[in-house]
């Protein structure tokens, strides 16, 4: 079971590490292009949520953040055991939820820096941990079908 906490901390750790990195190595801004046209790093920072809403909400974002987490700790001590699908999609939530906290805590605001077109829409700037989340919740929503499917075939 604990497992998925190391997931939570490698999570973290790739976060913060690329961050860093962007931080020291990259201009706020500055742009290096990977694959033309699709792919680049763009040292960008956002003092908000996703694709930039709620600027400047921080005491919100440390509300909020903080309830993500025991609330995931809590169904990953509770369901873990259950389905290794949600529990490690679990650690994915909570080790992007943290990676993003961290930066909201020390700079004030989150760094992102994974920049994509996709069919000639550039996609909104955002990191690992945005990465971690948004993965995380989609396994939590399959992990919920396939246990409602179980459940529903268990009642015939």
């Amino acid at each position: 079971m604990y497992w998925y906490y190391l997931i939570a901390l490698i999570i973290i750790g790739i976060d913060q590490l690329t961050k860093w990195i962007v931080v020291k190595n990259m201009d706020l801004y500055e742009q290096i292009t990977i694959i033309k046209d699709f792919f680049y790093f763009t040292s960008h920072r956002n003092k908000g949520a996703a694709w930039g809403i709620l600027q400047d909400q921080m005491i919100f974002f440390y509300v909020i953040t903080a309830v993500v987490i025991i609330g995931v700790v809590f169904y990953m001590q509770k369901y873990g055991r259950e389905s290794k699908l949600l529990a490690f999609s679990l650690s994915l939530i909570l080790g992007g939820a943290i990676g993003n906290f961290i930066d909201r805590v020390f700079r004030q605001e989150v760094v992102d820096f994974l920049d994509f077109i996709i069919f000639n829409y550039d996609f909104p700037i955002f990191n690992v941990a945005d990465s971690a989340l948004c993965v995380g919740v989609i396994l939590v929503l399959i992990a919920t079908f396939i246990d409602e499917k179980k459940k529903g075939n268990a009642a015939k």
